[in-house]
């Protein structure tokens, strides 16, 4: 067995992406760092390197366990890497999204300094 794999192929294998194509195109987007550094799609992953994938906003930290060429099922795919992601915020820190009615129009200068205080751009 090789003692390392490509980072795309890697990713796409453990089932972080649906396809190779799409883990190249996030690399190549700059959303996977390996030790903390942007790498490329070929770049070699090994045994206890650090993988951070940025989906949907947030950060995903995988920490390698085993090296995997193909695509397997989900058991063996979650044991082939260690999941080091802080859990999410409590809901309560997280911050209200502000929605208007439909059909209200556009709002006041009011209403557009209460929103800008909600969402905290004041």
């Amino acid at each position: 067995m090789s003692e390392s794999v490509r980072v795309d192929v890697w990713l796409w294998a453990v089932r972080v992406y649906k396809s190779r194509s799409a883990a190249t195109t996030a690399i190549r987007g700059g959303h996977v760092r390996v030790n903390g550094d942007h790498v490329k799609a070929a770049y070699a992953v090994k045994v206890g390197d650090e993988v951070r994938v940025r989906i949907s906003g947030f950060d995903r930290i995988l920490g390698v366990k085993q090296l995997l060429q193909k695509r397997v099922g989900a058991p063996i795919a979650a044991a082939a890497y260690e999941d080091r992601t802080p859990p999410p915020p409590p809901r309560e820190f997280v911050a209200p999204i502000v929605t208007r009615d439909r059909g209200s129009g556009r709002p006041t200068k009011r209403e557009r300094r209460e929103i800008d205080k909600l969402i905290g751009r004041e």
